[in-house]
């Protein structure tokens, strides 16, 4: 059975054109995959040490990440340190068994990643780990 596209039938068109739908479906993922690749890139751009050894870590509320000029972000936003002992404080009130991620890029000094640990140690915070890249 062929439908007329002319209009000299009475009969109302029930049949679903879905050209349209698949275009704005290709559209769509053409939009995903341009996105996907600025999504997954850090925001922070932070080179870690790398190590033979070392454990995955799961994700954590309290991220810091220091860069090479000793910056500091606190879950990807600048902060300093007063800033990460007063959330470390909130968060440890909140979840007494939260872990802190430290990412510190590998041409910061040692003194100030202990002090970024300190800091996180006295807001009440137990449990940290360090982040590397596997070799």
């Amino acid at each position: 059975m062929a439908s007329q596209i002319s209009g000299d039938s009475d009969e109302p068109i029930s049949a679903i054109n879905i050209v349209p739908f698949v275009d704005i479906i290709l559209v769509v993922l053409i939009i995903f995959m341009v996105t996907t690749p600025m999504i997954m890139n850090p925001s922070i751009a932070v080179n870690l040490p790398k190590s033979g050894t070392g454990d995955d870590t799961a994700p954590s509320e309290l991220a810091i990440a220091v860069r090479a000029d000793g910056s500091l972000a606190l879950n990807g936003k600048p902060s300093d340190e007063a800033s990460v002992n007063a959330y470390a404080k909130d968060l440890a009130a909140k979840k007494p068994d939260v872990q802190a991620i430290i990412s510190a890029d590998k041409d910061v000094p040692h003194g100030r990643v202990v002090g970024i640990i300190d800091a996180v140690k006295s807001g009440g915070v137990k449990k940290f780990a360090i982040t590397i890249d596997k070799k």
